[in-house]
């Protein structure tokens, strides 16, 4: 492991850093936009469900269906080449969100069903004796309680979906994976390369798992 390191060339990991940098820019806003489109669509849909509205609910359902069945490799040729053929030309990174959302969205709505039905009924039925009206209850009864089961979901969940945007290098976007890929390519610089590929997910994801975390903690300790 030493030699290893011994090894490495840190003028070259030196040079590559303003390339990574900016590549991380391009994941770190993909993600976000897409973790974020994703929680509000699975919200919308969990309550869809949860809820029985009419056709909804049988819309719904097949979109999960479809969504959790297919990689989202498929999904981002589908919208990349597949929808050229019918006259619709999307660029690389609208691709990328939609395909980030589609994916993200079914699973986003799961969890927060799971966290939804674990709401008793009895505080359902205590907040409409109060006056609440069925919106009230989902904000104020429904909602906070049901983030206490959802979040460790939501969490795993929007780190799943960070590392999936690894795939949209197979749509010529340049993130960490398309010039890691580019980078060892052109220099053959493989450990160095590896190594900075390694460091750009790390600074992202372990400071989202402790976000997550905190977030949990705090909800815990506010509803118990």
């Amino acid at each position: 492991m030493g030699e290893l390191f011994i090894s490495l060339d840190f003028e070259f990991i030196k040079n590559a850093i303003p390339t990574f940098a900016k590549a991380l820019w391009l994941t770190l806003h993909l993600s976000f936009f897409g973790i974020l489109f994703s929680i509000i669509l699975g919200f919308l849909i969990a309550l869809v469900q949860t809820y029985k509205l009419r056709f909804l609910s049988t819309l719904t359902q097949g979109y999960i269906e479809l969504s959790r069945n297919t990689p989202l490799l498929i999904q981002l040729f589908f919208l990349y080449y597949g929808l050229t053929q019918i006259g619709f030309r999307l660029d690389g990174y609208t691709c990328a969100l939609l395909g980030v959302v589609f994916l993200g969205g079914s699973y986003m709505a799961e969890s927060f069903r799971a966290g939804l039905e674990a709401v008793g009924k009895i505080q359902l039925e205590s907040g409409r004796s109060l006056g609440l009206s069925e919106a009230q209850l989902v904000f104020f009864v429904v909602l906070p309680q049901s983030l206490m089961v959802s979040i460790p979901y939501i969490a795993a969940n929007a780190i799943f979906l960070l590392k999936e945007t690894s795939v949209v290098s197979a749509i010529a976007l340049a993130d960490v994976l398309y010039v890691t890929k580019d980078l060892i390519g052109s220099y053959y610089k493989t450990n160095e390369t590896l190594l900075l590929l390694v460091l750009c997910y790390l600074v992202v994801l372990l400071p989202l798992s402790i976000t997550f975390s905190l977030l949990e903690r705090h909800y815990k300790k506010y509803l118990g």
